[in-house]
């Protein structure tokens, strides 16, 4: 059953609060009655009316000023507001509309008149209703596939942000993969396989969001993020380190709780900082908003190379935490080709984290 809307009469006037209810309640709106402009304002946030329906004239505070501050709240933007007045002039008018009024009525009026007017404005109400809720249901789905930080980006701006291109920027990019699930599946349930996994990265994708980073996609058992961009950051290669450290104590922690994951060895993470390519990368139909370039390919390598339960940072995430982490050198003659990037470290304490 379709809830029936619900109409605040602010009116000091009984008499004129009686006419309104013998008008409109046939029409089976729910009336609430105001008495003035501060009693309105008191019941709105509880009440989420409708539609208001005002008098011009009123002890303590006037309709127009009513009206003004009304708009001024967040919860009274929307709302469609009526003024009915026995004051004929167009400075009235005009300044009912420009506190924000959407309609006039001039006493005296007939019930047709009203209920139309009514009507008009519940309509454009309940079209603005409906699309509040399509926009929140797509800010949930976008939000269900990429960070919080690009749905806002590109609904501030979708012609712009809905282009193919990138650009270079300073960036941190982590992976995080998990050891030995590849074996674990091998020996469980699809079903099983998939309900351990959704819920590994349920825990270990939250500390990204909480360090602000941006998710960049799920590669099968492993995970890609960035971190001082889309929103800049000085702090960015701190943000990462912190990030990984605390997937790992969540990875140990999930461990103790749950002995199915103990047949898994833990987490490797490998963490680059460095120049990238930072965009919208695919086609005009589908596209993904993510980070190429030497620095991402870096950190996977890395994350390649950790040992379980490890963190492996290059030199330039060093040089920027210098001062936050205790490291080891460590060797890796594989990585020896990569310009610049052959001191690697791993991360034994983290101040902070």
């Amino acid at each position: 059953m379709t809830k029936p809307f619900t109409i605040l009469t602010v009116d000091d006037n009984q008499s004129n609060q009686r006419l309104l209810h013998s008008m409109l309640a046939p029409e089976g709106y729910n009336l609430v009655e105001a008495h003035d402009g501060v009693e309105a304002l008191e019941l709105i946030p509880q009440l989420s009316p409708d539609l208001i329906i005002t008098d011009v004239i009123m002890p303590r505070m006037d309709g127009l000023t009513f009206v003004k501050k009304l708009r001024e709240t967040p919860e009274g933007q929307a709302i469609p507001v009526l003024i009915i007045t026995s004051l004929h002039e167009v400075k009235i008018k005009l300044q009912g509309l420009e506190a924000g009024a959407d309609d006039f009525l001039s006493k005296p009026f007939i019930s047709i008149e009203l209920r139309a007017r009514v009507r008009s404005l519940l309509r454009i109400k309940r079209l603005h209703d409906e699309l509040q809720t399509k926009n929140k249901l797509l800010e949930r789905v976008l939000t269900r596939y990429i960070s919080e930080d690009i749905a806002n980006i590109i609904l501030s701006n979708p012609d712009q942000n809905l282009h193919l291109g990138g650009q270079s920027c300073e960036v941190s990019v982590l992976f995080a993969d998990i050891r030995g699930f590849t074996s674990f599946s091998e020996r469980h349930a699809p079903r099983q396989v998939t309900d351990m996994l959704n819920h590994i990265f349920t825990h270990l994708t939250e500390p990204v969001f909480q360090h602000n980073g941006t998710l960049d996609k799920y590669l099968g058992d492993a995970i890609m993020a960035f971190y001082g961009a889309p929103v800049p950051s000085a702090d960015y290669p701190l943000q990462a380190l912190h990030t990984a450290w605390a997937m790992q104590e969540r990875f140990v922690q999930l461990q103790a709780r749950d002995p199915l994951l103990g047949e898994l060895r833990g987490i490797g993470i490998g963490i680059c900082t460095g120049e990238a390519i930072v965009g919208n990368i695919g086609s005009e139909r589908i596209m993904n908003y993510t980070v190429i370039g030497q620095t991402a390919n870096m950190a996977k390598r890395l994350q390649e190379y950790a040992e379980p339960g490890q963190i492996l940072i290059e030199g330039r995430t060093y040089q920027a935490l210098r001062e936050q982490v205790e490291v080891c050198p460590v060797e890796i003659p594989e990585l020896k080709n990569y310009r610049q990037l052959a001191e690697i470290y791993t991360v034994v304490a983290c101040s902070g984290a």
